[in-house]
């Protein structure tokens, strides 16, 4: 099968672009994506490789894969390219009435103003925010 190095290097290419996730930094798409194409499309067992004994225990979690096939590998390379390029999101475009509910007009800007500042914000903030959370003024 020649064309399985032209899938691993659209998956290669796909996660070299895949932003990093912010708010949990620890938890990464692209090393969960990376260990099953190197598994499915790594080299084999034949090939002579460094042990590294901290690759040993992340091996023994993940399962085996199951033989695909081509065209459905390619189909999933595609659904990552498309969700770079945001291809969803100008398709279907959301309405100015759904991005501003009547009942909370501003409720989509204090979402997105609350996940910019939460990865810079401080322990003691955070504790002060869950209060104000728990304690209603009204």
């Amino acid at each position: 099968m020649a064309s399985r190095p032209v899938v691993y290097r659209h998956y290669q290419r796909a996660l070299a672009q895949w932003p990093v996730d912010v708010l949990r930094p620890q938890v990464s798409f692209q090393d969960v994506m990376r260990r099953r194409i190197e598994k499915q499309f790594g080299p084999s067992k034949n090939e002579k490789t460094a042990y590294d004994p901290s690759k040993e225990s992340k091996e023994t979690l993940v399962t085996p894969l199951k033989p695909t096939s081509e065209s459905a590998e390619l189909e999933q390379v595609n659904v990552l390219y498309s969700f770079l390029e945001d291809r969803y999101s100008k398709k279907y475009p959301l309405s100015e009435r759904m991005m501003k509910p009547l009942s909370d007009p501003d409720h989509y800007e204090k979402v997105i103003k609350e996940l910019e500042e939460a990865p810079n914000r401080t322990w003691f903030r955070s504790v002060i925010n869950k209060w104000k959370g728990m304690i209603r003024w009204s």
